[in-house]
């Protein structure tokens, strides 16, 4: 367990190296490195790596205890790898766990998990509910990493509504936190979300509703534009009624002839 440790506070800080060994080590002692192992692989970029030891390791998990240990990393990780119905089955999971034994930590974990998932799905205004509920119970419990995590969130969540003032804010608030931990991954993904969207495609859309119009655009269903790019339809209909909002057109047909004509396909 010590050895485990060593490893998450060497992960959480971007020493990645020294993260391995001390998971390694952990191993050697008859300690399961899961889901730090799993997190390490995902800081590495080695997505599909990490996909597979966190599914393993929660197939392998049947008591609740180790079940709510590693859930949140499978919510992480999924959500990563863009596999939001997985995640949110982990997040529902995580939320009945909660529900059943009503202690503040887990109630903290179920609530960011939850807020995380509703931020995926493109569902801002109740992912900030859940995630204001997070971080109130992160101070409970005096954990200072997770509450600036998911001050974080929130300001996704907030940037999302065009609320940027408390996106700056929370930004900032978390920056501070992160600054005196040393935790220059958090730091780094703070940086990403702290710099103003840039429109280098000409459309007032997002990267990720480019994408989907290029696939609604060519003819495709919202069931084929779900398995095209491995989300969820009810994430692809959301995406729709943004994309629809924005071009300020009210169907399909209208989005495609936008898509065209700006040379967006």
């Amino acid at each position: 367990m010590a050895h485990y440790q060593l490893a998450e506070l060497h992960r959480l800080r971007g020493e990645l190296a020294a993260a391995e060994a001390d998971y390694r080590r952990a191993h050697a002692c008859g300690h399961e490195p899961q889901p730090g192992l799993a997190l390490l692989r995902l800081a590495e970029g080695r997505r599909d790596a990490a996909v597979a030891a966190i599914r393993r390791a929660v197939d392998d998990a049947h008591d609740h205890v180790t079940r709510s240990r590693l859930l949140p990393a499978y919510v992480e990780i999924m959500l990563s790898a863009e596999r939001v119905a997985e995640a949110q089955a982990a997040a529902d999971e995580l939320a009945e766990l909660a529900a059943g034994r009503q202690t503040v930590l887990l109630r903290a974990i179920a609530a960011q998990s939850r807020g995380a998932v509703l931020l995926a799905e493109c569902e801002p205004t109740a992912a900030l509910d859940a995630l204001r509920d997070a971080f109130q119970a992160w101070r409970d419990v005096d954990a200072p990493y997770e509450a600036a995590q998911a001050r974080m969130l929130i300001a996704a969540a907030c940037r999302a509504v065009d609320d940027e003032d408390t996106a700056d804010l929370e930004c900032a608030a978390a920056r501070e936190v992160f600054e005196q931990l040393g935790a220059g991954p958090a730091l780094a993904r703070l940086d990403e979300l702290s710099r103003k969207p840039a429109r280098q495609t000409g459309a007032p859309v997002t990267a990720r509703e480019l994408e989907v119009l290029r696939v609604v655009a060519a003819g495709k269903t919202n069931r084929e534009t779900a398995q095209a790019l491995v989300i969820s339809e009810k994430t692809v209909e959301r995406h729709l009624g943004n994309i629809f909002t924005k071009l300020g057109v009210s169907n399909r047909a209208g989005a495609t002839a936008y898509a065209y004509s700006h040379r967006l396909v």
